[in-house]
């Protein structure tokens, strides 16, 4: 009977885990206007290292919103250099927080699901900060090729949030 217990306990422990790991994670800051958000071409500034990444320079993720109110993604890399051969994916997203607009769950082939949660974005749409629920992946994206001083703010606010910014990856970037 101890024994059943036992395993009844761990078996709820296990559950929990998951649960634990998001209570950890940052909550996006604010709401965004989907609109501008989703629309056009973000420009990645720098990431933590993926083995998916590997390799991968001048990223971009390109947003559009389709009639259905869902999510066109097109990431974007080139092999090596900005003029190796490109590597694309793209997936459709739905946002999970309608009327904050700053958590998208994207789909890809594969069965291959993301979360991406918007962390913390400019007032004048310039840059964001993303991130996944698990504090696993994370992002720095701008619309332009940012300054040293507002890359060396973007680094600050990553560590505010709680991201060990030492191991952040600055991939050369896309050449306009």
């Amino acid at each position: 009977m101890v024994r059943r217990y036992r395993l009844v306990f761990a078996a709820v422990a296990l559950l929990a885990l998951p649960s634990l790991s998001l209570a950890q994670s940052p909550a996006p800051a604010k709401s965004i206007d989907a609109e501008r958000f989703y629309s056009g071409r973000w420009l990645e500034i720098a990431r933590l290292p993926l083995r998916l990444t590997d390799g991968c320079v001048a990223g971009a993720t390109a947003y559009s919103r389709l009639p259905d109110g869902q999510v066109a993604v097109r990431d974007s890399c080139r092999d090596k250099t900005p003029e190796g051969k490109e590597r694309v994916i793209s997936g459709r997203g739905r946002i999970l927080d309608p009327g904050a607009n700053a958590k998208l769950r994207v789909r890809y082939p594969f069965f291959i699901t993301w979360d991406y949660w918007v962390l913390d974005v400019a007032e004048d749409y310039s840059w964001f900060i993303s991130a996944d629920p698990r504090f696993d992946k994370l992002w720095i994206y701008t619309r332009n090729a940012p300054s040293r001083a507002e890359l060396d703010g973007l680094v600050a606010r990553v560590k505010a949030l709680g991201y060990d910014a030492s191991r952040l990856e600055f991939p050369e970037p896309l050449k306009d």
